[in-house]
């Protein structure tokens, strides 16, 4: 892939290359025209300057020569305004003087209109010279100013393409570092991948041995083992219990509890509907209760009064289909035998659709040919005609879609597993195509209600009836509706559920061959529930053996640990006994100490002036009575002897209940002990039977594994064979498109030296112009 994209890169900068060079050579062209031209119209510009100076020397010697000629008029004026007074006064004397002036005047006067003339002349000429000098100066200005802006445009774009074929330079000289790690990066990579199909072949060889192996044991034992293939023939794949389908079951019967509401909301709907047409017949065009109706209605009304025996079976027939949909079968067409009886219920009530649809358009003829039918009525009456038609027609299509699917559950060659999902999608459209008739008779049974509504000999029980027959028109409207919807829903699922079965493919051969799956599965699941009893609990091994262990050491000293037990029970008995001794002992004392301080307590409120010796003096016999116990018994009193014996009573039985606290506290830790490892070998069992299971299933998951591996393995190898051979193929590429880079990069620096030249000598040029 990467080799790929550089190559679709490099070919990609190639072409803009190849523009540029040519957008290059075209403006190498437009300077050099450019700098002719300008050249061209320099030199015209140098002739017009020539031709201006010559001018301007001619316009400067006019001026000159015009400011000479206005100096001497202005002094003939003088001269004339000085001699003008002069003739005046010597009017008299100088006649002769006069004659004289007016000469003179008179050549003055033609050569002064000579000069004004010519300098009138020479004034057009300069006014002439100089708009044709500031014309052909803005003319040649102006196309100056162009000229440079050309030729700076044309520099700006010759340094543009200049910094261009420099980053271009630059740029490649990037790519073919970049290139040059690659392509070592790729070599790397092409070892790698040498030393991992050389260890690929070792492991593939060993796998090969292995699977082998495994594959000769195997074929021995399917050998030995299996008697027959029972997936070769379809006859006894079909008796194949199927993998139980939980989710889809517990699917299936939520369907079909919805298709079962459903179709009781229909059979209400059409047990409403034929029961109130016919009290509707029974009041109009003609009321029973006040004329005879005509034979035709009266037999249309004993057909209608049956619709029940008709109608009820539809919503038993599609409860018996719920009924058989439990969790432990599997629903297919094959299996679903209930679906035959409510087809064949679907077909008794088409019967009655047909056998009452005529007496139902002759009566609505009847309606017609009333007194009272207007031409709206009538026209109303025309379209329920047709409708109660195009409704017969709806229901003869879905019981002939509906009894077809009822086929293979009884007879298998009666449709072929290939058109399951074309039924399926007409009984859809059967029943959108009832849902749009149960439109139509709603709107065109509304519009004859409010017709008949406006009639002067509407009685109220016929409104009430009309409103019934369009609430149940309605209802059955409605319900038509939600069952189409539903359907449409869930007809991708009743497609994709047919696959559901022994090997999924086939699928069954026939009614027969479901209900012995059927049978075989009930035993297969009383047979996994058998396996799923709980085992007795069972010592571990290895604590069995520490067990035994310890039973044979103990046998030895049996008769030891016997002798020691009635030992210690003998201590235990003769330890209670001296315990109800002492607590004999205990209780006397403790009543002798109670005399003994009542009366004290009697002493102390006789005597209360002598509380302190006699005090003193009960001490002192105390102490007397301590001092004397060895010599003489009788000089000791009771209360005495009996406090002396307290503090050791006292003491012993603190010892013992200490002992037997102490004894019983190290029984009851051991016991728990016992308990809490008792608690953790059990655990560690479960947890080993668990890792057991774990181990099981990662032995099969590690041999399908190794399968893959395998398989991967061999592709691996072909790949690496291809990506070996492309990458060299790829290598010889990049070396020999880098050698054609380095070629045009070489050229690019040789255009763009020649290009600086030109450009250098072009700058020179200018400066110097």
């Amino acid at each position: 892939m990467a080799s790929a994209e550089l190559q679709g890169k490099y070919q990609k900068l190639a072409q803009e290359y190849s523009k540029l060079r040519a957008q290059n050579q075209v403006l190498k062209k437009g300077v050099v025209d450019e700098q002719a031209n300008s050249a061209a119209l320099k030199e015209q510009l140098k002739m017009k300057d020539q031709s201006l100076r010559k001018l301007q020397q001619e316009m400067d010697s006019l001026t000159f020569r015009n400011l000479q000629l206005a100096k001497r008029v202005e002094l003939l004026q003088d001269e004339l305004a000085l001699s003008e007074p002069r003739g005046k006064k010597n009017k008299k004397s100088g006649e002769s003087s006069s004659q004289l002036s007016q000469e003179q005047k008179s050549v003055f006067d033609e050569d002064l209109q000579k000069k004004i003339e010519e300098n009138e002349r020479l004034h057009i000429q300069f006014f002439e010279a100089d708009e044709q000098h500031k014309h052909v100066e803005a003319e040649l200005r102006s196309r100056l100013a162009t000229l440079e802006m050309e030729a700076a445009q044309h520099q700006a774009v010759v340094d543009g393409l200049t910094r261009k074929y420099m980053e271009t330079i630059e740029k490649l000289q990037n790519d073919k570092a970049k290139l040059e790690v690659k392509s070592q990066t790729l070599e790397k990579e092409a070892k790698e991948c040498r030393l991992r199909t050389e260890e690929c072949q070792l492991q593939l060889k060993n796998l090969h041995e292995d699977l082998s192996s495994r594959l000769e044991e195997s074929l021995s034992i399917i050998n030995e083992k299996v008697p027959f293939n029972d997936t070769k023939y379809s006859q006894y794949n079909a008796l194949n219990v199927p993998v139980h389908n939980r989710r889809h079951q517990l699917k299936m019967r939520d369907i079909a509890g919805q298709a079962l509401a459903f179709v009781q909301d229909l059979v209400k709907g059409l047990l409403n509907f034929h029961t109130y047409t016919e009290q509707r017949i029974q009041i109009f065009p003609v009321d029973s209760a006040i004329d005879t109706i005509s034979p035709l209605n009266q037999k249309f009304s004993q057909y209608l009064h049956e619709n029940a025996s008709y109608v009820r079976p539809l919503e038993e027939g599609m409860l018996h289909l719920f009924e058989s949909i439990t969790e432990d079968t599997v629903t297919v067409l094959e299996t679903t035998v209930k679906l035959k009886t409510f087809s064949e219920h679907l077909t008794s009530y088409i019967c009655f659709l047909r056998k009452i649809l005529p007496y139902q358009l002759k009566s609505l003829e009847e309606e017609c040919e009333a007194s009272l039918c207007t031409s709206a009525l009538r026209a109303r009456n025309l379209e329920l005609s047709q409708d109660m038609k195009k409704m017969t027609a709806v229901f003869e299509k879905l019981q002939t879609y509906i009894g077809l699917l009822a086929l293979p559950s009884t007879e298998p060659d009666g449709l072929l597993r290939t058109n399951y999902s074309s039924v399926l999608t007409n009984v859809g459209a059967a029943l959108h195509g009832f849902h749009d008739v149960m439109k139509d008779i709603s709107k065109h049974y509304s519009q004859k209600a409010t017709i008949e509504h406006e009639l002067p000999t509407a009685t109220q029980k016929l409104i009430t009836t009309n409103d019934c027959i369009l609430s149940s028109v309605v209802a059955l409207t409605n319900g038509a509706g939600k069952i189409a919807s539903f359907f449409s829903n869930n007809v991708d699922y009743f497609i994709a559920s047919l696959s559901y079965g022994p090997k999924t493919a086939s699928g069954f051969i026939s009614p027969l061959s479901a209900e012995c799956m059927l049978q075989y599965k009930k035993k297969a699941a009383a047979y996994m529930k058998a396996l799923r009893k709980p085992l007795l609990e069972s010592v571990p091994y290895e604590e069995a053996l520490a067990n035994r262990r310890v039973l044979l050491s103990s046998t030895e000293s049996r008769e030891g640990l016997a002798q020691q037990v009635q030992q210690s029970l003998e201590k235990i008995s003769k330890l209670e006994q001296e315990k109800e001794h002492w607590m004999l002992e205990a209780q006397l004392a403790k009543i002798k100490l109670e005399k003994e301080n009542q009366r004290t307590a009697d002493k102390l409120k006789s005597t209360s002036s002598g509380q302190a010796v006699g005090v003193a003096q009960e001490g002192a016999a105390v102490v007397t009575a301590a001092g004397q116990e060895d010599a003489s018994a009788k000089a000791v009193p009771v209360p005495v002897h009996s406090t002396s014996l307290a503090p050791d009573v006292e003491s012993r039985e603190d010892l013992i209940r200490n002992h037997y606290m102490a004894r019983i506290v190290e029984l009851t830790s051991q016991l728990q002990l016992a308990d809490s490892k008792s608690v953790h070998f059990y655990a560690e069992c479960r947890a080993l039977s668990k890792r057991l299971a774990l181990a099981e299933k990662s032995k099969e998951a590690l041999a399908e594994e190794m399968k893959v591996a395998s398989q991967n393995n061999s592709r691996l190898q072909d790949e690496l064979t291809t990506t070996k051979r492309s990458y060299e193929d790829q290598l010889s590429m990049m070396s020999d498109h880098l050698c054609s880079m380095n070629e045009t990069l070489s050229k690019q620096r040789e255009e763009i030296d020649t290009l600086k030249m030109s450009s250098k000598g072009n700058s020179k040029k200018n400066k110097s112009r």
